[in-house]
């Protein structure tokens, strides 16, 4: 091994050991024995079939997600808006089953709420592509601040004007018709978005790596100077980039009501928008990766609520774990770069 393998096996076993000490001084903090700890949270997600089903379920919004932020990443754009594309994706698919759930077939009405989903994304990044392409804002803060847009415009039609009659209070509205469903795996609740996931990863690989528009959008990420000297307009293919990464973003709300919740109701916006940004360091931007990155990090969610059950720890000792992976992540990305 040379040495310059040597240093890069021991800073990412670093980066590795960062979270799993921060999980284990936590564990220890709670009272609880850290091995023991980390044993039920692998138990929790791997233990049995349908724990890890479970995994799968909350890796096809994740990858979706985390596909978002690399899409835009690649051309050195950070869309921090995920949670907030989600969300809108999940309430432009909810309209439409609403409205046509009761008369459209499945065969024709589930295709049109993918579309309706990756429009509410990519209508929902439109303000901040066209402030970063035409007037240089940044979209990180723009993107960010819609989130909290989003989940109030949510919460305003399943407490207001979309919420069931029949729903003796519960906010949310009405379930979706049998034709608004996206069907389940026997036994499981895993549904269509795993596989739309995977083929958006395997698509964006190939674009990527085969066709110019992927090469040009590297070279913009990477010299953007050198792109406009060399004729590429960096301006117009931001405003693309965030449009389409906001439409992936999309389709994981639209996965999410239909596919899970069959209605919009609380517990739509959990936080898989900013998990993407997680997903996307840990596959270091590559799409290819993307889906054992979203799987990995659904193992520590799934993992932290079984804890709860197990051992009576609070299932936000997992979001330790995932903030320290963060960290981890950036500090190696950064020593990497100044190499």
């Amino acid at each position: 091994m040379t040495a310059k393998a040597r240093s890069r096996f021991l800073l990412w076993g670093l980066a590795a050991a960062i979270p799993l000490a921060a999980g284990a001084a936590i564990f220890a903090f709670l009272g609880a024995n850290p091995l023991e700890a980390y044993h039920v949270m692998f138990l929790g997600a791997f233990g049995t079939w349908a724990r890890f089903s479970e995994v799968l379920v909350k890796a096809s919004a994740l990858m979706l997600t985390g596909l978002a932020v690399i899409l835009a990443a690649r051309m050195n754009l950070w869309n921090i808006g995920c949670e907030g594309q989600l969300v809108m994706g999940g309430v432009f698919a909810s309209g439409l089953a609403l409205a046509l759930g009761p008369s459209w077939p499945g065969w024709l009405l589930l295709p049109c709420m993918v579309l309706a989903g990756a429009a509410g994304g990519a209508c929902w990044s439109a303000g901040p592509a066209w402030l970063r392409s035409r007037l240089g804002v940044s979209e990180i803060i723009t993107t960010l601040l819609l989130n909290y847009v989003a989940i109030a415009l949510m919460e305003h039609l399943y407490f207001g004007p979309w919420r069931d009659p029949l729903g003796m209070g519960f906010p949310g509205t009405a379930i979706f018709a049998d034709a608004a469903t996206l069907p389940r795996f026997p036994g499981t609740r895993i549904h269509p978005g795993f596989l739309m996931g995977l083929a958006g990863c395997a698509v964006l690989a190939w674009v990527l790596a085969k066709t110019r528009w992927g090469y040009e959008l590297t070279v913009m990420g990477l010299g953007p100077r050198a792109a406009d000297y060399a004729g590429m307009d960096s301006g117009r293919r931001a405003l693309t980039v965030l449009l389409l990464s906001g439409a992936v973003a999309g389709l994981a709300g639209m996965a999410e009501v239909s596919g899970i919740h069959s209605r919009l109701q609380q517990g739509l916006a959990v936080g898989y928008g900013y998990d993407g940004v997680i997903v996307a360091c840990l596959a270091r931007l590559n799409p290819a990766l993307a889906p054992p990155a979203a799987v990995v990090l659904a193992a520590v969610l799934v993992g932290g609520e079984y804890l709860q059950t197990r051992l009576r720890l609070p299932s936000a000792a997992s979001l330790v774990i995932e903030a320290a992976l963060l960290l981890s992540l950036l500090w190696l990305q950064t020593r990497q770069a100044r190499r």
